[in-house]
């Protein structure tokens, strides 16, 4: 309720304007309007809910596609006018079937490396119960090590078969895992992207 009294609906008539970021890529998904209660529902919820200025009532992204967006963190801006939403999306945000409300944004799939990351990271901190990154946390350095190298044969099995879904199932199970072993090592996934950087730029003056 603190974060509540704090946004100035009065500003303009009641309303706020709320912009929704994708937690995953930082990309803009659309931007609407809150009154008190709809930012409450949102709280209470964790399900996006604005105020639809045009029919003069509540609605929650998705009750009628299944498109919602999961509330993940906010931040209300230095005017307490403006409440930027970071949120989870289940589907594409535009009512048109795109993934932003801004058609010239495509999704960028990347930047889930970065989120994943920090995810494996907090795990690795948290520990918690029933979880498979806890489990290999648990086991410890040589078992991580082992699981990278078990995934790197499958990946060439794979790629030698040309087996393009195993291919890319274990791929990805080699990226997890390495990511997992990075953070074990206490080393920041963007390190190795910068260290790939750097040696794209040098390569390109050759």
């Amino acid at each position: 309720m603190t974060q509540i009294k704090k946004i100035n609906f009065d500003k303009f008539n009641g309303l706020v304007p709320v912009i929704v970021i994708d937690i995953f890529s930082n990309q803009v998904l659309m931007l609407g309007f809150m009154n008190n209660e709809a930012f409450e529902i949102t709280l209470k919820t964790n399900k996006v809910t604005f105020y639809s200025r045009s029919r003069k009532c509540l609605w929650t992204k998705g009750e009628t596609s299944g498109n919602f967006l999961h509330l993940e963190k906010y931040y209300i801006d230095c005017d307490n006018d403006t409440i930027l939403v970071y949120a989870k999306p289940q589907g594409p945000t535009c009512h048109l079937g795109n993934f932003s409300c801004f058609s010239e944004i495509s999704e960028n799939n990347s930047s889930f490396l970065d989120y994943l990351y920090k995810f494996i990271e907090k795990r690795k901190v948290d520990l918690p119960q029933n979880s498979y990154t806890t489990k290999l946390f648990k086991e410890g350095h040589n078992r991580i090590i082992q699981k990278v190298g078990e995934e790197a044969i499958e990946t060439v099995i794979a790629a030698k078969n040309k087996d393009r879904v195993e291919l890319i199932n274990e791929s990805s199970d080699l990226i997890f895992h390495l990511m997992v072993l990075l953070a074990e090592q206490n080393i920041n996934f963007l390190d190795v992207v910068k260290n790939l950087k750097k040696r794209h730029i040098l390569s390109e003056k050759k």
